[in-house]
Formats: structure tokens, C-alpha cells, sequence
């Protein structure tokens, strides 16, 4: 049976249409894959991928850059992953950002993360290994726990044991505490000690301003801390012993002067013992004093006589000018 022309041209439009979807999504994916955008190689090396596969997403920053190349088996604890990057990005990544392997959700597949890098090294180039950081996987985590609740278990036994030891009376701690004599004698013990304490504390504070008093100026410590008077005591010293040294000598010349006196000799022993000379310089005493009342006299006289009367009144006034200028300073 032929075939209709509308089956035939519905049929050609099926195949037309499978063909643009099937062309849409091999676009879709590959765009998603960075299978046909322009990209360059980046490398990390990882000693545990967690379950990554081929064609897992790297983001950048929370950005979907690229996808895994590949993934190589170096050695038993070294597997080289790569990436195909972007281009349009590849250089904002620097050369020291690390690159760690986490999962997309909570049970989503795992992906690369690449965190930036805090220095201003320059951006990668193609074919550079970056950094990488592994994280602690779940079977670790679940291994630590493990351990952790072990010692949890073991350390509520103990604590169950010593509680119970402690209730019932056993040990230093489970006597004090159920000994109504020793906790009073505790209590009575840091009572005491409080006090002394506080006595220990006033003690030191009165101390301190002592200490502080004694730094004062006005303080005899003060003042001999004062450099400037600790070098006149010095001075004053010094000239003490000098001038006992020299009184010292002093004494001495009186006490030989007084011996000479004692023995008769020396010119005030001749004065004291001989009476003639005594008598000799009182009559010269008599005649100094009878010669300055002349001389006063024939002054007086020489003020009266004409020739030299403006001699002594110009001296006079000169004297009251000068007797006034003083009175009127005062």
C-alpha cells in the first residue's frame, strides 16, 4: 500500500524534528560540557578524588567555569585531575588558588571547587597545576566520631564512679564533703585567711605610701636623692674638715702663745710685767689727746677767719645737699 503524500511529508517533518532536537541537546550538553567554547588546561593533584567522574562541573567562585577532562592515576597516594577552564575566565584565576573537591548539594555529584587566592601573584597559564586541598572525607569523619564516642563512654564510667565514691563517703573529697567538723573547720580556715589577707593588704598599701613619701623632696631621703644637694653635703664635708684642720692649728699657735706668756716671754709678757712702760705710753696717750684738742681749736678758728670762712661754708652746703638727697631716696 503506497504511502500517501501527507504521510509522506508528516513523516519527513518527524525526522526533521527529531534531528533538530537531537542537534539542540547534543548543543546543550556540549555548550554545558565547555565542549565547544574556547578553553585551556588547568592540573591539580589530589590524593583522594571522593568519587569524581568525567564531566563533573568546576566552579570558580560559585561560578561553573569548566568540567574534568580527565583523571589520572600517578602513584598509590597521587591522582592528577584535569580541567578544561573557560578562557573567558581563565584569567582571573591566580597562581595561587587551591582548588578542593566537595559535592553539588547534599547528595549531589562531586564537583571541583577553585578558591581564590589571596596574594597578587599573575593569572595561570594553560597546562598549569594549581594548589589543592583535601578535604576530610566521611568515612574519616565517621572513624573520628567512633573514637569519640569511645571515650565519651569511658569517661562517663569514670565520672559515675567517682561521684558514686564521693556519695558515699569514700576518698579526701567524699570526706569533706559529708564531714559537717571539717567543712566547718574550712570554713572557719578561709574566714581567717580573709582577714589576713585583708590585714596583708592594708599593710602593703601604708607601705607603698611610704615609700612614696620618702621620694618627696621636702623628705630627708628626698633631698639627699637630689644630686645638687648631695654635692654641697660633699662640699660642706670637705670644708669642715678643713676648717678643723685649721682650727686644729690655731689652738696650737694660741696654746704656744699662752705658754710663752706663762714663761715670760713674748711682747705682751714685757707689757704686763713692766710698770715704766706702762706709765711711758699712758703719757703718750695724755699728749695725742691734748695735741687733737689744739688741733680742733685751731680748726674752729680757721673757720672764723675771713680768708677761709668760704672755704668751710661751701663745704657745709655740700654736705646738707647730700644729707637731703639721702632723706629724699628714703
Amino acid at each position: 500500500m503506497e504511502k500517501t503524500a501527507a504521510q509522506k511529508i508528516n513523516l519527513g517533518l518527524f525526522v526533521i524534528s527529531g534531528l533538530l532536537i537531537f542537534i539542540l541537546a547534543v548543543y546543550f550538553i556540549g555548550d554545558k560540557q565547555k565542549m565547544f567554547g574556547k578553553t585551556n588546561n588547568l592540573e591539580a593533584v589530589f590524593n583522594n578524588v571522593n568519587g569524581l567522574q568525567l564531566g563533573n562541573n568546576v566552579r570558580y567562585s560559585g561560578i561553573s567555569v569548566g568540567t574534568v577532562r580527565g583523571i589520572e592515576m600517578v602513584n598509590d597516594t597521587t591522582i592528577k585531575v584535569k580541567m578544561n577552564i573557560d578562557k573567558a575566565v581563565f584569567s582571573y584565576i591566580k597562581k595561587d588558588a587551591i582548588a578542593t573537591i566537595s559535592s553539588d548539594g547534599l547528595v549531589g555529584n562531586m564537583i571541583i571547587n577553585i578558591i581564590p587566592g589571596k596574594g597578587n601573584l599573575p593569572s595561570v597559564e594553560s597546562g598549569d597545576e594549581i594548589q589543592s586541598f583535601n578535604r576530610i572525607r566521611t568515612e574519616d569523619l565517621l572513624s573520628t566520631l567512633s573514637i569519640t564516642n569511645k571515650n565519651a563512654a569511658t569517661l562517663t564510667a569514670n565520672l559515675l564512679t567517682i561521684t558514686d565514691k564521693i556519695i558515699k563517703g569514700k576518698g579526701t573529697l567524699g570526706s569533706l564533703l559529708n564531714d559537717t567538723l571539717i567543712s566547718r573547720d574550712l570554713a572557719e580556715t578561709m574566714r581567717y585567711l580573709k582577714l589576713t589577707s585583708k590585714s596583708a593588704s592594708e599593710s602593703i598599701a601604708k607601705i607603698d605610701r611610704l615609700i612614696v613619701s620618702l621620694d618627696k623632696k621636702d623628705n630627708i631621703l628626698g633631698v639627699i636623692k637630689d644630686t645638687a644637694v648631695a654635692n654641697n653635703l660633699k662640699n660642706t664635708i670637705a670644708n669642715l674638715d678643713k676648717s678643723s684642720s685649721e682650727i686644729n692649728k690655731v689652738v696650737t699657735n694660741i696654746n704656744a702663745t699662752i705658754l710663752n706668756i706663762k714663761d715670760g716671754k713674748g711682747t705682751l709678757n714685757y707689757l704686763a710685767n713692766d710698770p715704766k712702760l706702762v706709765k711711758k705710753i699712758d703719757s703718750t696717750m695724755t699728749n695725742l689727746n691734748a695735741a687733737s684738742i689744739k688741733l680742733n681749736e685751731d680748726l674752729e678758728a680757721m673757720k672764723h677767719n675771713f680768708l677761709l670762712r668760704g672755704y668751710f661754708k661751701k663745704q657745709e652746703k655740700e654736705k646738707a645737699k647730700a644729707a637731703k638727697k639721702q632723706e629724699d631716696k628714703k
